[in-house]
């Protein structure tokens, strides 16, 4: 089955295992699941507008989908994103394979930069993508991801993951590119999957603290807040 059929392509990591990188065929469908709001993209939304307090601010959503996450935010935030499957284009939503190509819009910069969802899919390329996002950050800009805890009581593994790795792993890799302000957990659940009950949603939606013990073993995904190395809180503690 070739890569236009299957929506896949096929690359090795650094230690020569074969990764399938899943192309615009196949995003072309999965971006579907996420026209609506769901709790993680609401949590975001609400840590975003947080941070912008009411200011002019530009961000950045890489991996974007949809862009549902635009309805959510306030209107002095600037949005821009990109995907490798835009379904309806429009002047701020930009369409190309950013594992293909640098992370990249002009010589623009951003006051917030957005990845949610992304970096289960990126294998080997999640070190050279750190590096492009933080050389789009601003000097005092916020970079906000979200990661799978592959540690879960109950963990599941979706099949199109490609960069299935500890916590652990991936915070040390996070930090050789980034401050790591503060990490929480999206949700917590007894299940590996996002809260579906009311009460339960609405505990975590104000959550954002880690449970010793409870945390590692109950959060669905983590959250990672960001600064760049650059800013001066960095030079301040260097």
């Amino acid at each position: 089955m070739n890569e236009k059929v299957s929506g896949k392509g096929m690359g090795a990591d650094d230690a020569g295992n074969t990764v399938r990188y899943y192309k615009k065929v196949f995003w072309r469908e999965e971006n579907l699941k996420y026209t609506e709001p769901h709790h993680r993209l609401e949590k975001s939304a609400r840590i975003i507008n947080s941070i912008a307090r009411g200011e002019e601010r530009a961000l950045l959503d890489v991996g974007c989908g949809p862009a549902t996450l635009m309805r959510l935010l306030d209107p002095n935030i600037q949005y821009h994103g990109i995907d490798i499957s835009i379904h309806e284009p429009a002047p701020n939503l930009t369409e190309y394979d950013f594992l293909e190509a640098p992370i990249r819009l002009g010589d623009k910069k951003f006051d917030i930069i957005v990845a949610q969802g992304v970096f289960e899919y990126t294998g080997a390329f999640q070190s050279q993508k750190f590096l492009e996002i933080a050389g789009l950050l601003k000097e005092d800009g916020v970079f906000i991801l979200s990661y799978v805890n592959f540690g879960h009581r109950d963990k599941e593994i979706y099949w199109p993951y490609n960069n299935v790795q500890s916590f652990d792993d991936f915070r040390d890799s996070l930090a050789c590119y980034f401050n790591i302000v503060r990490f929480f957990p999206t949700s917590h659940n007894w299940k590996h999957s996002e809260p579906n009950r009311k009460l339960v949603r609405a505990v975590n939606m104000h959550l954002n603290a880690n449970i010793p013990v409870i945390s590692r073993k109950l959060a669905v995904e983590y959250f990672f807040i960001c600064s760049s190395r650059n800013s001066a809180g960095a030079r301040a503690q260097s």
